[in-house]
């Protein structure tokens, strides 16, 4: 195994999702969790979905804009969009899905579709869900 160049550390405390409250050992994060209205909960609060949609969208951006310096683009305005979502399995458990939006302007759909998918082979949030999860990557160019 490599160096580990960090490790981030969380401890979630109280009802987990359902009331929760999740804090990283930095006290940098510090956060009431709460299921969403949308699976019937009383809403409120953040949920291990948006944490998660966070991450990765913020990791893959990072990826995009170094790949994109690696070769020498500016990339002058771009944006990475998650969404995280949960679905029973069948099972009586829950599996999650992803879709990436990303939107980067003033480049040719080709060179953006081609350093989307650099940014993919990158980013450790990628890299971690392949395949385990359904993930749709879709390239827009403004």
């Amino acid at each position: 195994m490599s160096e580990t160049l960090y490790t981030a550390v969380a401890t979630s405390t109280g009802d987990g999702r359902a009331g929760g409250h999740v804090v990283s050992s930095d006290g940098n994060l510090d956060l009431v969790l709460a299921v969403p209205t949308e699976m019937g909960g009383r809403g409120g609060g953040t949920n291990p979905e948006q944490l998660f949609a966070a991450g990765w969208s913020a990791c893959f951006h990072s990826a995009l804009k170094a790949v994109a310096a690696a070769e020498k683009i500016t990339l002058t305005d771009s944006a990475v969009v998650a969404d995280i979502s949960i679905f029973p399995n069948g099972q009586g458990g829950y599996d999650l899905g992803a879709a990436l939006h990303v939107e980067i302007a003033d480049i040719e759909q080709a060179e953006a579709e081609r350093l989307v998918g650099l940014a993919h082979q990158v980013c450790p949030y990628s890299n971690a869900t392949r395949g385990n999860i359904k993930v749709e990557i879709e390239t827009v160019v403004a």
